[in-house]
């Protein structure tokens, strides 16, 4: 059986929303509440939190999470958690989970990690329905088509497919889109290879880190889930995200 660890990536800067890692939702630091879902994966027998600030090292020794520093040059949590690859030799598996995602749930985990009993599962990640027209057409929603073995073809900021004879208030009425899901799971080896890979020309004009992996002949595994990612970028978000926890009764 494969050995898997979920890492964490968390960095203090942002320029939306600078220590977010360490804003309260009700009385705990947001990073408290994402350590403390992925732990409640039953598949996974390690949970890390990478970060490059002592603030944020602190905070997660505070309730008695595993924390590991890393250097604050990275621009994705992809190498963020390439860092530690040193230390995470005895996995077979690693899932990146962001630490802006306090509303992550174990079974988006689990469906990613079942994904890799196919042998030629080397990058995993997910995807949910579009039924929104302001989401299609938004270019932070990035969206995701996908071949008839779940593997994706690209993603994209732009709506696609496109379709080219009708206007855009038929688009959802007569085809299906999809939300990219940013939680990934890759085998250790692969993950050591990607992070290596210089950025592709794709991934440079959209911005997404995944384009160099597809364009250099890396299958990425794109698994459809009902679970709907909110992250935290701006205080606004967290007050958001605060409410729906609250409504649906997930605090400790």
């Amino acid at each position: 059986m494969m050995k898997a660890a979920i890492v964490i990536p968390a960095r203090y800067g942002s320029s939306r929303f600078e220590g977010k890692p360490l804003a309260l939702i009700v009385d705990k630091p947001m990073i408290q509440h994402v350590y403390e879902r992925c732990k409640e994966v039953s598949l996974v027998s390690k949970v890390i939190v990478a970060t490059d600030d002592e603030r944020i090292k602190q905070a997660v020794k505070s309730f008695g999470g595993d924390v590991m520093m890393t250097s604050p040059d990275h621009s994705s949590g992809t190498s963020r958690i390439a860092e530690l690859l040193p230390a995470l030799k005895a996995f077979d598996i690693i899932v990146n989970v962001q630490g802006d995602e306090p509303m992550i749930m174990p079974g988006a985990i689990e469906t990613l990690l079942d994904s890799f009993e196919e042998e030629d599962t080397d990058i995993a990640t997910l995807c949910a329905p579009i039924t929104a027209e302001s989401e299609l057409f938004n270019y932070n929603v990035v969206k995701v088509v996908r071949d008839i073995h779940e593997n994706a073809l690209y993603f994209s900021r732009q709506a696609i497919p496109a379709l080219r004879d009708d206007p855009y208030r038929l688009w959802l009425t007569k085809a299906s889109y999809y939300k990219h899901i940013g939680i990934y799971a890759y085998k250790t080896n692969v993950l050591g290879k990607i992070n290596k890979l210089p950025d592709g020309t794709l991934s440079k004009l959209e911005l997404l880190e995944q384009l160099t992996w597809l364009e250099h002949g890396y299958k990425i595994k794109c698994l459809e889930t009902n679970y709907e990612s909110i992250g935290v970028d701006t205080e606004e978000d967290l007050k958001r995200v605060e409410k729906i926890l609250l409504t649906k009764g997930m605090f400790d």
